[in-house]
């Protein structure tokens, strides 16, 4: 596997520039393997108003089988994609790829992947309520003081955590055993 090609630089409050370069970027997927998108969204936190992110836009993508290789990465490579790495998230085969400019993770998944649907739900809940993304943001900046990504991601994982029940709760769509964290911030 390779290495990012940007940076993901650090936290910044909101920018609508990044709506504006997730619009391009679906585009140019599209444009590039439509006979392979079933579905592309922006999620994370640069899909989130009015909370911080840092300036990196995630980008779920939809598509028949992300197994067979051949037929869709090579052309995204071909655009300036690169594959970071291949793994199985939740029993769901995964890709990571990134681009460079815009700074970009595109996450390749297979239909009724598990992941995609939770990232959606959670930018849903966070767009919904406001003390959830203040606890969010809060979580980030306190991460954002230690080195290195893999640490950034531990130390916020547990308000991650946290927003996910109240998510999943608070969805009536799904059914939810709710598993609440001792000693949670509420």
């Amino acid at each position: 596997m390779a290495y990012r090609q940007s940076e993901p630089g650090s936290l910044q409050e909101h920018r609508t520039s990044w709506a504006v370069d997730y619009d391009e970027i679906r585009e140019l997927v599209e444009r590039t393997i439509t006979d392979q998108v079933l579905q592309i969204r922006h999620v994370g936190s640069t899909a989130v108003a009015d909370l911080l992110a840092k300036p990196v836009i995630d980008i779920d993508l939809i598509i028949p089988a992300v197994a067979v290789e051949a037929v869709y990465m090579p052309r995204l490579e071909a655009i300036g994609f690169r594959l970071i790495f291949r793994d199985d998230m939740a029993g769901d085969p995964h890709r990571q790829l990134t681009f460079s400019r815009p700074n970009i993770n595109l996450h390749v998944w297979s239909p009724n992947a598990v992941e995609p649907l939770r990232h959606e739900l959670f930018a849903r809940w966070l767009r919904s309520s406001s003390d959830d993304r203040r606890l969010y943001a809060a979580a980030k900046q306190a991460a954002a003081r230690t080195e290195g990504a893999q640490r950034y991601n531990d130390i916020k994982s547990a308000t991650v955590y946290e927003i996910y029940e109240r998510a999943f709760t608070g969805d009536p769509a799904h059914e939810h055993d709710p598993q609440p964290r001792p000693g949670g911030s509420r």
